[in-house]
Protein backbone atom coordinates (compact mmCIF):
# COMPACT_ATOMS: atom_id res chain seq x y z
CA UNK A 1 0.00 0.00 0.00
CA UNK A 2 1.41 3.32 -1.02
CA UNK A 3 -0.06 5.53 1.69
CA UNK A 4 -0.83 4.92 5.31
CA UNK A 5 -4.06 6.94 5.68
CA UNK A 6 -6.53 8.22 3.09
CA UNK A 7 -7.93 11.50 4.48
CA UNK A 8 -11.33 11.98 2.83
CA UNK A 9 -12.76 15.49 2.70
CA UNK A 10 -15.28 15.10 -0.13
CA UNK A 11 -18.65 13.68 0.99
CA UNK A 12 -19.10 11.96 -2.40
CA UNK A 13 -15.85 10.07 -1.90
CA UNK A 14 -16.91 8.94 1.57
CA UNK A 15 -20.32 7.96 0.22
CA UNK A 16 -18.60 5.79 -2.41
CA UNK A 17 -17.13 3.54 0.28
CA UNK A 18 -20.20 3.69 2.55
CA UNK A 19 -21.82 0.63 1.01
CA UNK A 20 -22.11 -2.77 2.74
CA UNK A 21 -20.26 -4.76 0.08
CA UNK A 22 -17.68 -2.07 -0.66
CA UNK A 23 -16.62 -1.80 2.98
CA UNK A 24 -16.17 -5.58 3.11
CA UNK A 25 -14.24 -5.65 -0.18
CA UNK A 26 -11.92 -2.87 0.95
CA UNK A 27 -11.46 -4.51 4.35
CA UNK A 28 -10.57 -7.84 2.74
CA UNK A 29 -8.03 -6.22 0.42
CA UNK A 30 -6.46 -4.40 3.35
CA UNK A 31 -6.28 -7.50 5.53
CA UNK A 32 -5.64 -10.36 3.10
CA UNK A 33 -3.92 -8.48 0.29
CA UNK A 34 -4.55 -8.35 -3.46
CA UNK A 35 -7.37 -10.41 -4.95
CA UNK A 36 -9.49 -10.76 -8.06
CA UNK A 37 -13.18 -9.97 -8.31
CA UNK A 38 -13.82 -13.71 -8.61
CA UNK A 39 -11.86 -14.50 -5.43
CA UNK A 40 -13.66 -11.74 -3.52
CA UNK A 41 -17.02 -12.84 -4.92
CA UNK A 42 -16.42 -16.36 -3.61
CA UNK A 43 -15.36 -15.01 -0.20
CA UNK A 44 -18.55 -12.95 0.19
CA UNK A 45 -21.06 -15.07 -1.73
CA UNK A 46 -21.40 -12.50 -4.50
CA UNK A 47 -21.10 -12.78 -8.27
CA UNK A 48 -17.82 -11.72 -9.83
CA UNK A 49 -19.82 -9.20 -11.87
CA UNK A 50 -21.09 -7.56 -8.69
CA UNK A 51 -17.70 -7.49 -6.99
CA UNK A 52 -16.06 -6.24 -10.19
CA UNK A 53 -18.53 -3.33 -10.41
CA UNK A 54 -17.98 -2.35 -6.77
CA UNK A 55 -14.20 -2.64 -7.10
CA UNK A 56 -14.30 -0.27 -10.09
CA UNK A 57 -16.31 2.19 -7.99
CA UNK A 58 -13.76 1.95 -5.18
CA UNK A 59 -10.99 2.52 -7.74
CA UNK A 60 -12.80 5.52 -9.20
CA UNK A 61 -12.67 7.21 -5.79
CA UNK A 62 -9.08 6.23 -4.95
CA UNK A 63 -9.59 3.41 -2.43
CA UNK A 64 -8.25 0.53 -4.56
CA UNK A 65 -6.14 0.11 -7.68
CA UNK A 66 -5.08 -2.61 -10.06
CA UNK A 67 -2.21 -4.65 -8.68
CA UNK A 68 0.71 -4.17 -11.07
CA UNK A 69 2.31 -7.37 -9.80
CA UNK A 70 -0.50 -9.58 -11.08
CA UNK A 71 -0.03 -13.35 -11.21
CA UNK A 72 -1.64 -13.50 -14.65
CA UNK A 73 -3.18 -11.16 -17.20
CA UNK A 74 -6.53 -12.98 -17.60
CA UNK A 75 -8.20 -11.31 -14.65
CA UNK A 76 -7.50 -8.04 -12.83
CA UNK A 77 -6.09 -8.26 -9.35
CA UNK A 78 -6.98 -5.41 -7.05
CA UNK A 79 -5.21 -4.02 -4.01
CA UNK A 80 -6.01 -1.43 -1.38
CA UNK A 81 -4.21 1.86 -1.86
CA UNK A 82 -4.27 2.88 1.82
CA UNK A 83 -4.14 1.07 5.15
CA UNK A 84 -6.83 3.25 6.74
CA UNK A 85 -9.52 5.78 5.83
CA UNK A 86 -10.19 8.86 7.95
CA UNK A 87 -12.51 11.83 7.73
CA UNK A 88 -13.69 14.78 9.77
CA UNK A 89 -17.08 14.07 11.31
CA UNK A 90 -17.70 17.82 11.54
CA UNK A 91 -16.93 18.34 7.83
CA UNK A 92 -19.10 15.42 6.82
CA UNK A 93 -21.99 16.61 8.99
CA UNK A 94 -22.17 19.76 6.86
CA UNK A 95 -24.02 17.92 4.07
CA UNK A 96 -26.77 15.28 4.18
CA UNK A 97 -24.67 13.04 1.92
CA UNK A 98 -21.61 13.28 4.18
CA UNK A 99 -23.64 12.90 7.34
CA UNK A 100 -25.30 9.74 6.04
CA UNK A 101 -22.02 8.24 4.81
CA UNK A 102 -20.11 8.90 8.03
CA UNK A 103 -23.00 7.54 10.14
CA UNK A 104 -23.02 4.34 8.04
CA UNK A 105 -19.26 3.92 8.47
CA UNK A 106 -19.42 4.48 12.23
CA UNK A 107 -22.13 1.79 12.47
CA UNK A 108 -19.96 -0.49 10.35
CA UNK A 109 -17.04 0.05 12.74
CA UNK A 110 -19.25 -1.06 15.63
CA UNK A 111 -20.25 -4.18 13.64
CA UNK A 112 -16.60 -5.02 12.98
CA UNK A 113 -15.78 -4.59 16.68
CA UNK A 114 -18.68 -6.85 17.65
CA UNK A 115 -17.70 -9.47 15.04
CA UNK A 116 -14.08 -9.48 16.25
CA UNK A 117 -15.08 -9.88 19.90
CA UNK A 118 -17.61 -12.61 19.13
CA UNK A 119 -15.15 -14.52 16.91
CA UNK A 120 -12.57 -14.51 19.70
CA UNK A 121 -15.14 -15.73 22.22
CA UNK A 122 -16.26 -18.54 19.88
CA UNK A 123 -12.66 -19.67 19.36
CA UNK A 124 -11.31 -18.82 22.83
CA UNK A 125 -10.20 -22.38 23.56
CA UNK A 126 -8.08 -22.53 20.40
CA UNK A 127 -5.84 -19.66 21.57
CA UNK A 128 -2.97 -20.14 23.98
CA UNK A 129 -3.01 -18.99 27.59
CA UNK A 130 -1.01 -15.85 26.71
CA UNK A 131 -3.58 -14.68 24.15
CA UNK A 132 -6.52 -15.51 26.42
CA UNK A 133 -4.93 -13.39 29.15
CA UNK A 134 -4.31 -10.27 27.03
CA UNK A 135 -7.32 -10.28 24.67
CA UNK A 136 -10.45 -8.39 25.59
CA UNK A 137 -11.89 -4.97 26.21
CA UNK A 138 -12.00 -2.49 29.01
CA UNK A 139 -13.67 0.81 29.60
CA UNK A 140 -13.56 3.82 31.83
CA UNK A 141 -15.37 7.14 32.02
CA UNK A 142 -13.16 10.17 32.68
CA UNK A 143 -13.55 13.91 32.30
CA UNK A 144 -11.64 15.10 29.21
CA UNK A 145 -11.69 18.10 26.92
CA UNK A 146 -11.95 17.68 23.13
CA UNK A 147 -8.26 18.64 22.88
CA UNK A 148 -7.30 15.89 25.33
CA UNK A 149 -9.35 13.31 23.43
CA UNK A 150 -7.60 14.33 20.19
CA UNK A 151 -4.19 14.14 21.87
CA UNK A 152 -4.98 10.77 23.43
CA UNK A 153 -6.07 9.41 20.07
CA UNK A 154 -2.90 10.63 18.33
CA UNK A 155 -0.69 9.15 21.04
CA UNK A 156 -2.57 5.86 21.04
CA UNK A 157 -2.24 5.42 17.25
CA UNK A 158 1.46 6.37 17.39
CA UNK A 159 2.05 3.75 20.10
CA UNK A 160 0.15 1.19 18.04
CA UNK A 161 2.30 1.88 14.96
CA UNK A 162 5.47 1.58 17.09
CA UNK A 163 4.31 -1.77 18.49
CA UNK A 164 3.37 -3.06 15.02
CA UNK A 165 6.79 -2.08 13.64
CA UNK A 166 8.52 -3.75 16.58
CA UNK A 167 6.51 -7.00 16.24
CA UNK A 168 6.24 -7.29 12.44
CA UNK A 169 8.69 -10.23 12.33
CA UNK A 170 7.95 -11.71 15.77
CA UNK A 171 7.10 -15.41 15.47
CA UNK A 172 4.27 -15.18 18.01
CA UNK A 173 2.68 -12.05 16.46
CA UNK A 174 -0.84 -12.40 15.05
CA UNK A 175 -3.27 -9.95 13.42
CA UNK A 176 -5.00 -8.12 16.27
CA UNK A 177 -8.10 -5.96 15.86
CA UNK A 178 -7.58 -2.77 17.86
CA UNK A 179 -10.36 -0.23 18.32
CA UNK A 180 -10.32 3.16 19.99
CA UNK A 181 -13.61 4.80 20.85
CA UNK A 182 -14.29 8.01 22.74
CA UNK A 183 -17.80 9.37 23.09
CA UNK A 184 -18.90 12.17 25.43
CA UNK A 185 -21.61 11.32 27.89
CA UNK A 186 -24.17 13.67 29.35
Amino acid sequence: MSDEIFHVSDPRTLKAVAHPLRTRLLGALRFYGPATATELGARFGESSGSTSYHLRQLARYGFVEEDTEQRDRRERRWRAVHRMTSWSNAEMAATPEGSEASAFLRRRQVEVLTDAAEAFERDRDSWGKEWIEVAGMSDDVVRLSPASVASLSERMWAMLREAADRDKDAPDARPVAVFLAAHPRP
